[in-house]
């Protein structure tokens, strides 16, 4: 009987297969292919110019026609660049610190805010749902300059301006946030939640261990803009002390510096996009499978 069994499910198995692949001719997949590549290399060629610039000589650098990849490679733009930020009179790790912190608790603190608000306006009726959520919508439309003068009107008057609460705190009131959240949400079975309550779980253990792990893609892109807005943030306009600058202030400063620190500036860039750029990938195929393996459907 087991052996009948185990011969049934090859057989399905094999007509499922069979059931499921594409209906191309071999020029086709390989028309296709090539196509994905093209489009890949049309993707990936920024990053691959700008590192392959960062490791190119000055000399290199000036070369015209100007060529993709080094002829000599070389690491020196990366140790003039630390060089360079070690004579500053705020250290190197004084400057990522100051990043580091403004990057994680405005993550954190916007996607908390964000989800816990989104819960509310997607499985909760009340007067005024529909008018609030309205008005995130709109607030979307007005850019971060449109805002800028009132936002630090409204810092000065709160005694935030040059701490890194100018940062943080208007980081947690992104409307990006609550709008991708609140509208991924409404796909979660409501039954789900209901069911949960029935078997004695509280709001909060509904939120936390219901709600946030089966909308794992949304957070995990809310975190990947949070991270790359925070992160690439110069912070200028509201931090004047040199101690609490950030460290993209800091690398533009040096790239700003004329033709020789040209290559200094191209090991900047490197600098900058990297951590967005290491984010986005393993949050990426975290998200991928997320979206793959659940599928709750009412």
């Amino acid at each position: 009987m087991k052996k009948q069994k185990k011969t049934q499910e090859k057989e399905y198995r094999r007509k499922l297969i069979k059931r499921r692949k594409p209906n191309r001719s071999v020029a086709g997949d390989i028309a296709l292919y090539l196509f994905l590549l093209m489009v890949a290399f049309v993707m990936a060629f920024p990053i691959i110019y700008a590192v392959s610039s960062a490791l190119k000589p000055l000399d290199e650098l000036f070369r015209f026609p100007p060529t993709i990849f080094a002829k000599h490679p070389t690491i020196d733009n990366f140790s003039d660049l630390f060089v360079t930020m070690g004579k500053s009179w705020v250290t190197f790790s004084r400057y990522l610190f100051n990043t580091v912190f403004i990057t994680f608790v405005g993550t954190a603190g916007h996607l908390i805010i964000a989800s816990m608000g989104a819960f509310v306006l997607a499985k909760y009726e009340f007067p005024g749902n529909q008018t609030f959520f309205k008005i995130v919508t709109v607030a979307m439309m007005f850019t971060g300059y449109v805002t800028q003068i009132p936002n630090y009107l409204i810092l000065n008057r709160l005694g935030w301006i040059d701490t890194y609460w100018a940062i943080i705190i208007p980081a947690f009131a992104s409307p990006m946030g609550l709008f991708l959240m609140k509208q991924f949400m409404e796909g979660l079975p409501t039954s789900l939640i209901e069911a949960a309550k029935i078997d004695g779980a509280n709001e909060w253990r509904v939120f936390a261990g219901i709600v946030m792990p089966n909308v794992k893609p949304a957070w995990m892109t809310l975190i990947i803009f949070s991270v790359q807005a925070l992160w690439n943030n110069r912070a200028s306009t509201y931090i004047y002390s040199e101690e609490r600058k950030t460290l993209v202030y800091a690398l533009q400063q040096i790239q700003s510096g004329g033709i020789a620190r040209t290559g200094q500036g191209a090991a900047v860039l490197v600098v900058v996009m990297v951590v967005p750029i290491l984010i986005f990938v393993f949050s990426e195929s975290q998200i991928l499978e997320t979206m793959a393996s659940s599928g709750l459907k009412d």
